[in-house]
Formats: C-alpha cells, structure tokens, sequence
C-alpha cells in the first residue's frame, strides 16, 4: 500500500472528502499563508547574508545598505506573523473539520443505536474516537499542509535558480528531487506498512482494554486475572517492538535528509563560487545570500518523508469511517396527533435484516387510552423486539403498529412527545440532579421539579443532599441505589407527560421489598396513562388491566388477571413459580 492508495481511498470516501469543498477558501488561505511563511524565512536569510556581505564591502552607496535593512525587518516581522496567522487558519479549518466527524460519527451511530452492541465493540468506537478522527487531523496538519507547501517551494526555488542558471536549475531539481520525492518513497516502501501495523496495534489494544475491562469481574470470577494481564503485556511489548523498528529507521532517514541538504549547501556554495566570482564586493556578495537561504527551507522539506509514511494509517483511518453505516436523512416534520391516543398493534411480524427468521409472528393487539398491559415472555422471546418496535426505533417487516392511525416509526424523535419509556437501568449523567430532571422537560421550573421528586418518594433524600436539586450526580448515578434510580427516571417521566409509558423490566435486579415499593409507586403516579409494561415475573401483575404472555414471538395467551387466574392452568403455574410455590 502507498499513497496511491490513500489517493484511490479518497475518490470512493464519503467522509473526509467533502470537506475539501466545503472549507476549501480556508484551506487555499492556509496554503497560501503556509507559503508565505516559509518565503519570508528564505527572504530574510537570503537579505541578512547579502547585507553582511555588502557591510564589509564598503558600499558606494548608502542605499545598498538601508534598503537590505528595511527588507530584513519586514520579513523577519513577517515570518512569525504569517506563520501564527497560518496556524490559526489551519488549525481552525481542521478543528471544524474534525468536530463535524465526530458529529456524523455520532449521528451514524445514533441511528445504529438499536444494534450497536450486535454491531460494534465498545472498544473499535473508542479506536474510531481516539485513533482514527486524530488521524484524519493528522492528515491535513502534517501530511497535505506540509506536502502541498513543499512541492510549491520546491518548484518556486527550481524556477528562482533556472534564472540565472538552467543547468544548476537541473541539479537542484534533482538533488532536492531525492528529499521531495524519494526519501517520502522509501518511507512509505519501508516504514509505511510498520505505521500502519502501528496504527492496528493501537487500535486492537483499545478493544481488548475496553472489553476486558468491562468484564473484569468475569476474569476475577474465572481466576484468570493474571492470564488477561500476561496477554496485555504481550500485546504491549509487541506495539513497543514496532515503534523501536519505526524509530530505529527514522533515525537513518533523518540522518541521510540532513546528509542530502549538507550536499545540496556545498553545491550551492560551488556554483555561487563561480557564478559570482570576486573576493570583495560586487557580485561576491551574492554568495552568502544563496547559500543562507537554503536552511530555513530544511523545516519546509524535512518533514515530507515523515508525513509521506503515515499515509497507510490515514487510508486505514479513512476506510473504517466510510464502512460504518450511511446517514439516512429523516423527515423534518413529524406528524400531528390529537386526542386520546390508541396504539394498535395490527398483525406485526419483524425479522433482523441479517435473518430470515421471524422474531415476532402476527402480534395483534389493540391499547385503549388509560388501559395498562403486561408482556410476559422468557428472555428472546421477543418481548424486546416488540417494545422497540412500540418506540418506532425498528419497522415491522408486515403489518403496522400506529398511535391513532399512524406509523410510530414516523414520528423520530417527537415519538417522546407520546411515548416515555423508563429502561431496566436508566442513565443518569454527569450533572446536577435538577439538570437530570429536565431532560423531561427543559423548561421545568424549581417548583415542578420538587413537585415530581416528593412524587416519586425522594424529597427526604434529595433534601439531605449537600445542595439539594443542584447536588452533582456522579457519572452514570452511581451514588444512588438502583431503586432511587428508577424514582429519578418516573420523575423524568411524570415531567414530561406522555400520555403512553413503557416500562422496559424496570425492577430487575431489585430485591422484592424495594421491588414491590416501586410497583405501587409507578402505578399511583401513573394513574389515566397508558401503560406498557415488560416484565419477565409477576410480581404486581394484578394491577394490570390484561396481561399478555409472548413465547417464540407469537402470542400464546391474553386476557385480565383474574380471567386468567380462573381459566388458564400455566398462568397459574407461572404465579406459584414466581412466588417460590413448588
């Protein structure tokens, strides 16, 4: 692989291309001001050798000596001015840049969300957060900024020597050929594929420490702690092997570059030798000019093989971005409904796309305004499918589930405006309680938000915090117990006020006191609601209005409590199993 690839990488890339268009008066003003840069920096040795050599001449005018001065100053002012103007201009284009990545990487995998844990590692996100959106940084501040200006300067001093010699013009073009062009070659034949095993290495460990660290207490558990650590370790010295191998040969590269500029500064000095001949004075003056031009045009050349090696990692980098799902532009307007709602569930049957076998077969069911409904099932009968199905996150395969006539899953994201839904482990984030709250409602005022806590039974305990709605939760609410987190999410519901609430096995993992504490809880507040309610035991089950069992995705039984306690024997069964009656 080598930079054709990257080449060949980008003409497919729907990721970072776009932004050469997009930014593209940003990106020639940096080019520009790049250019600049570096041409001051030549000017200004170029000056300073011709004035000294002029000084110590005895010049027969003293115009021959304040007009170098007056130069000198203004490119040795304008050096640093154009280089920190180029650096605020790149850095802000690739900053943009970068920051709409990680916001389309966000959006592709929002859209995802359904199947992220089925479809990637935590782990290749972090890959694709930490390595590859700072490669694509990479990719214009150290590759196409630095290579673009070289090639411009390299063709400036060929045109700029060819004045006043073609031949010389020849050999520069090719001495200075081997650092432009061939040195990045080598780099890209030898160390290129060691950048990017670099680069995959890196990536492997971020899934492999994400994962296992995720799971540490299955590797406790197992009594194999010390295997994990023995085989990160491995893996840790195998990526140190790697980058001895790239320093080792960065070191003979670097020496050979600065070899190659010896070479080209004593050609330099032997051409002006004898294209300026004199020992005092006149054309001899020349000669410091050219030969001190040279080393500020080592930091513009110097860095080309470096930034030609990495192009591996980028077209690795830029070839995960373009695998992970396209965006698919939503509707803007999400319908309007008004009145009761009535979700109708009309002969729905759904299959993943990667499986031709049905998770859900012909479910129908019919949910009248207020009516409050339980889904038993095992774990994958389908009870899951079905609430996302509810939420509008999937389509049915067949049939249709509607709120009053129409599809849930054209609502997006207005579907909260009808449906809330508390999950078995609500997320609380990183931030006061009371910012928590307003995620049901971001206009909720102090009062309302004391309202709901005394509603949900945490007045007491939010009071005793030390600052009360705005003490900072920790990350995840790990300093309440899960029972106080499911009160938090009621009370982010009852805030928003949809008129349907589903309840994804909210009490699971709770011991049966605190269980049964939160059943009675959610069922008073929620009272004229519509309730779905998912569970996988019955524990409350007799304040439902009618109960559903799901069992390899088809409905097996249906009907109100006490129906079928009176006529269905494994209903029966079910209860005394779940309060422990053998």
């Amino acid at each position: 692989m080598n930079r054709i690839g990257l080449f060949q990488v980008l003409k497919t890339d729907e990721w970072v291309k776009p932004f050469f268009k997009k930014y593209r008066k940003s990106l020639i003003l940096a080019l520009t001001l790049g250019f600049i840069t570096f041409f001051c920096a030549g000017a200004l040795m170029f000056n300073s050798g011709y004035l000294i050599s002029r000084a110590a001449s005895l010049p027969e005018n003293i115009l021959l000596i304040y007009i170098p001065i007056v130069l000198t100053r203004a490119f040795g002012i304008g050096r640093p001015v154009f280089r920190y103007v180029e650096r605020l201009v790149s850095h802000n284009w690739v900053l943009k840049m970068t920051s709409n990545l990680r916001v389309k990487l966000y959006d592709s995998l929002e859209q995802d969300a359904i199947f992220f844990k089925q479809n990637h590692r935590t782990g290749d996100i972090l890959g694709l957060l930490s390595e590859d959106i700072n490669h694509i940084q990479n990719l214009y501040l150290r590759t196409i900024f630095p290579t673009i200006i070289a090639w411009l300067l390299y063709v400036f001093v060929i045109i700029g020597i060819g004045y006043f010699s073609p031949f010389f013009a020849l050999a520069m073009l090719l001495l200075l050929g081997i650092v432009v062009f061939l040195l990045p070659l080598w780099s890209v034949i030898i160390n290129g594929a060691r950048q990017e095993q670099q680069k995959q290495m890196k990536n492997q460990l971020y899934s492999d420490l994400t994962d296992n660290v995720l799971g540490v207490s299955d590797w406790i558990f197992s009594q194999r702690g010390q295997d994990y650590v023995n085989h990160h370790e491995e893996s840790e010295e195998a990526l140190r092997e790697v980058n001895r191998k790239l320093q080792s040969f960065q070191r003979k590269r670097n020496f050979l570059l600065q070899l190659m500029f010896g070479v080209i500064t004593i050609a330099l000095l032997l051409w002006t030798s004898q294209r300026f001949p004199g020992n005092h004075g006149g054309a001899a003056n020349w000669i410091a000019a050219f030969v001190l031009s040279v080393f500020p045009l080592i930091d513009a050349f110097a860095p080309l093989p470096a930034a030609a090696q990495e192009t591996n990692s980028y077209q690795d980098s830029i070839k995960n971005l373009n695998e992970l799902p396209a965006l698919h532009t939503a509707s803007t307007v999400a319908p309007e409904i008004s009145g009761p709602l009535t979700l109708k569930i009309d002969q729905v049957h759904y299959h993943y796309p990667e499986s031709s076998k049905e998770v859900l077969v012909g479910i129908d069911l019919t949910l009248q305004p207020g009516e409050k409904i339980a889904i038993l099932g095992r774990s994958g009968s389908g009870k899951s499918t079905l609430a996302n199905l509810i939420r509008g996150d999937l389509r049915a395969t067949e049939g249709a589930i509607t709120l009053n006539g129409v599809d849930t899953y054209t609502f997006g994201d207005e579907i909260s405006n009808a449906l809330g839904v508390i999950h078995q482990t609500p997320y609380l984030f990183h931030t006061t309680i009371a910012n928590n709250l307003r995620i049901g409602n971001e206009s909720a005022t102090e009062e309302e938000l004391w309202q709901v806590v005394t509603r949900v039974g945490l007045k007491e305990l939010v009071e005793g915090l030390p600052a009360g709605l705005e003490t900072m939760v920790d990350e995840a609410g790990l300093r309440f117990s899960g029972g106080e987190r499911q009160r938090l999410a009621l009370a982010r519901i009852l805030l928003q006020e949809a008129p349907i609430i589903l309840l994804d096995e909210p009490t699971v993992g709770l011991d049966p006191v605190t269980e049964q504490a939160l059943i009675n809880t959610f069922f008073h507040e929620l009272q004229g609601k519509t309730v779905i309610w998912i569970t996988h035991h019955l524990q409350g089950i007799d304040a439902m209005d009618k109960v559903i069992f799901i069992e390899d995705g088809r409905l097996t039984m249906q009907g109100s409590p006490s129906e079928l306690e009176q006529t269905n024997a494994h209903y029966r069964r079910l209860k005394q199993i779940d309060k422990g009656i053998s």
